[in-house]
């Protein structure tokens, strides 16, 4: 899987991480490619051959473009022949606001909007091969969506010392950063992610730790567990198991294996 990124223009960087661009053949036969959770929001368009999901036993096209929320566990997807992506990563914090859209839950969200629009200038530019052209074209409609709503610096100096502290950080002490009550807080984060700033946390953590078991896939298990601040190895496994669907050194195993396509902040396994 070839990955690139572009980085946000600075009056995009309270609200979107970066831009990116995969490929992918996947050959004649549809195959599974399996997402771990992080703790950002993507934006996706698709283009080339089909990405559906598994729902209910069948394979359901999924739209371009399609929003994967929070996970809190891995979700797989299918393709076959030659998939090529634009994604905006977003935290997700900011990305419904960002789209004018009401917060939900985490998982995938198929949804009708404006920016569907783009589809059809990105397949044009991706057919011939130009994709900077392409990520400039979306890097200029989220600037002017961006330019139409307010800045809310609380949720922006909430999510800068979350992922700061790489998500091991009392909600309190996320509030004080923030210049809030616990309370007020608490509500303007559910109300902007669909989530709690615990549950934003516990993501931005295991992100982490994910991050640092492929780069270092020999790294010790009980340090890292201390070094990101769990209570103790058994806490980190389970968390760890709770969005992987595997313990820490199975995955290191599979990262020491080189089955990952990889970048450093999307991670998707592509199944024999």
């Amino acid at each position: 899987m070839q990955h690139q990124e572009f980085e946000a223009p600075e009056e995009l960087r309270d609200t979107i991480k970066c831009f990116w661009h995969n490929t992918k053949d996947f050959g004649e036969q549809s195959t599974g490619f399996e997402v771990v959770p992080d703790g950002y929001a993507e934006i996706i368009f698709h283009f080339g051959g089909p990405c559906s999901i598994s729902y209910n036993g069948d394979l359901q096209p999924l739209p371009s473009p399609f929003m994967v929320g929070l996970l809190n566990q891995p979700v797989t997807f299918y393709s076959k022949n030659r998939l090529e992506i634009i994604g905006i990563r977003c935290f997700p914090w900011t990305v419904f606001d960002l789209l004018g859209l009401p917060s939900g839950k985490g998982g995938i969200h198929v949804f009708e909007h404006p920016v569907a629009q783009l589809q059809s200038t990105l397949n044009n530019y991706i057919q011939a091969g130009r994709t900077e052209e392409a990520i400039a074209r979306v890097k200029q409609y989220f600037l002017d969506a961006r330019s139409r709503i307010p800045a809310d610096s609380m949720l922006f100096k909430a999510g800068v010392a979350m992922r700061e502290a790489n998500g091991s950080i009392p909600v309190s002490q996320v509030a004080a950063a923030a210049h809030a009550t616990v309370r007020t807080l608490e509500r303007k984060f559910k109300q902007s992610s669909g989530h709690t700033v615990k549950d934003v946390s516990a993501l931005i953590r295991f992100e982490q730790v994910r991050n640092q078991l492929w780069h270092h896939p020999d790294s010790n298990i009980a340090g890292l567990a201390h070094e990101f601040g769990y209570t103790d190895q058994s806490h980190l496994s389970r968390e760890f198991k709770r969005y992987s669907g595997t313990t820490p050194a199975a995955f290191a195993r599979k990262a020491k294996k080189g089955q990952q396509a990889v970048s450093n902040d999307f991670v998707a396994f592509v199944q024999a």
